[in-house]
């Protein structure tokens, strides 16, 4: 099972790095069942995994001068204020069990289930791959009202992160393309920048509140995943973004499919 999950942290660095969204919401299901890891203990890990992957990547990016940091930074703080929320009181102070018509259910099966629905978003949106509108309405929206928009998403963007341990890019992305009209090139970039600080934000959270890391462990999978990233750029001049989206959405609908289903059977 350990080669398994090195083997999904190196597909989860590529994808991560094709698309700037999506690769990071495969890294708490490896841990959980491919690493048997706690699902609390899975999201410190994984924030701190999705973190480093989006750093690397968002370097490549940067070097391209697809990122624009002026958005990054006014998305990005207040995705940091969501995630240090999250992990100092929502996730904390959710009790361990309660019950709920006649059910008994755990801070774990809410994280899992939370994730699972999450999942399956991001998998109906890049299976349909909608196209963006990007004409009229973004150039009538006034540069204030565009900034308050973007500070409440990355608000609620930063606690889901916080929550599940996930960076979601497939929320940034069209929020960044859509109100700031940013090239989904730079969008990617700075999807990547935005997931990077608020995910690493989240995990120095955790290590300041006591988490204790097996230092050895998250090598062995940083450096898979940083493996994942030098790929992913290689086939980014090979394949199109569409195929890459089709496929991975299909496979994240299954995960997805069995994560929940899973937890409702052991409910």
């Amino acid at each position: 099972m350990f080669v398994l999950g090195i083997i999904a942290s190196c597909a989860m660095g590529l994808i991560l790095s094709l698309l700037g969204a999506g690769g990071s919401i495969l890294t708490l299901p490896i841990l959980v069942y491919l690493f048997n890891i706690s699902v609390v203990e899975a999201t410190s890990y994984s924030l701190l995994l999705v973190g480093i992957t989006a750093a690397l990547s968002f370097i490549v990016y940067l070097k391209q001068n697809l990122v624009n940091l002026k958005v990054g930074i006014i998305f990005g703080i207040p995705s940091i204020i969501g995630v240090v929320l999250a992990r100092k009181v929502l996730v904390p102070y959710l009790p361990d069990t309660f019950n709920f018509l006649n059910l008994s259910i755990s801070k774990s099966f809410i994280i899992m289930a939370t994730f699972s629905i999450l999942m399956l978003v991001s998998a109906t949106l890049m299976i349909r791959d909608r196209k963006l509108n990007l004409t009229e309405p973004k150039k009538q929206k006034a540069e204030f009202e565009k900034n308050i928009i973007i500070i409440l998403e990355g608000l609620i963007v930063g606690q889901l992160t916080g929550f599940v341990g996930a960076g979601g890019g497939f929320l940034i992305i069209p929020a960044l393309v859509l109100l700031t009209g940013l090239e989904m090139r730079v969008a990617v970039g700075t999807s990547l920048f935005i997931i990077a600080i608020k995910s690493l934000a989240g995990f120095g959270s955790d290590v300041i509140d006591g988490f204790q890391a097996d230092w050895m462990f998250s090598i062995f999978v940083i450096l898979a995943t940083f493996v994942g990233v030098i790929f992913g750029n290689m086939l980014s001049k090979k394949i199109t973004d569409k195929t890459l989206k089709k496929y991975f959405g299909y496979m994240t609908l299954f995960i997805g499919s069995f994560i929940i289903i899973e937890q409702l059977i052991n409910l």
